[in-house]
């Protein structure tokens, strides 16, 4: 039996007002998980973007079917940059990290008080295994803003494939305290505590939780039966 943690189909909105000339916000969207606005997939074997200085602002978190999400940022920024951020979205998705992350950090250095490149930016460097840039990455988002679910749940995947198994479940609960109705974070905790934590309850109770928002994932289903029957031993 092989489990993998999720990305959550989230689109992150990040609303530009272009500095100058432009009267109306124009949107530029990303889809960005847990930020890539598909569902991403990290395999888990089992026997198996305001400057840091500025005021941080709480995301804009609605739930548009009970099982997506969107979150929309307010930012001022130049046509530029947005450009440059639309095309950063369109390499991710094209699995091309490499040029992503590149075009992202020419991103956050015209904007650097906006959270959402930051996030993509540190996902772009979690896919090419550079995990310290990464972590610094997503540190960084959190900083502009310290209760966006996503960078919790960003996180938790990435201190799991460290070894930071405790932080990980920190981590993810973070993001369930923000927004209980975050089904992925409940997924991503519940593989933790099945294949890492050996915490059995835990995993039931977060998989239950999933299981309750995607009643027709058939392998939660299959991993719920087989916990429950490895708790009644």
């Amino acid at each position: 039996m092989s489990f993998s943690d999720l990305k959550p189909t989230l689109v992150v909105l990040l609303v530009a007002a272009a500095v100058a000339g432009n009267s109306a916000p124009a949107t530029a969207g990303s889809r960005t998980s847990s930020a890539n606005a598909q569902v991403r997939d990290d395999a888990a074997e089992k026997p198996k973007a305001r400057s840091s200085a500025a005021k941080a602002r709480p995301a804009k978190l609605e739930v548009l079917d009970g099982l997506s999400f969107t979150i929309t940022e307010q930012a001022r920024i130049s046509g530029e940059a947005r450009a440059q951020y639309e095309s950063a979205m369109q390499l991710l998705e094209q699995e091309r990290y490499e040029q992503g992350a590149a075009l992202l950090l020419q991103v956050v250095a015209k904007a650097p008080d906006v959270t959402a490149p930051y996030i993509n930016l540190g996902i772009a460097y979690e896919r090419l295994g550079d995990f310290e840039h990464a972590e610094a990455s997503l540190k960084k988002a959190l900083t502009l803003n310290p209760s966006h679910p996503v960078v919790f749940d960003e996180l938790g995947l990435l201190y799991r494939q460290t070894g930071r198994f405790a932080a990980a479940r920190e981590s993810y609960e973070k993001a369930l305290a923000i927004h209980s109705g975050f089904h992925f974070a409940h997924r991503n905790l519940a593989i933790l505590c099945d294949v890492y934590l050996d915490d059995l309850p835990c995993a039931l109770a977060h998989y239950e939780a999933y299981a309750r928002a995607e009643p027709d994932d058939k392998d939660v289903a299959i991993w719920i039966a087989d916990l429950r029957t490895r708790m009644s031993h």
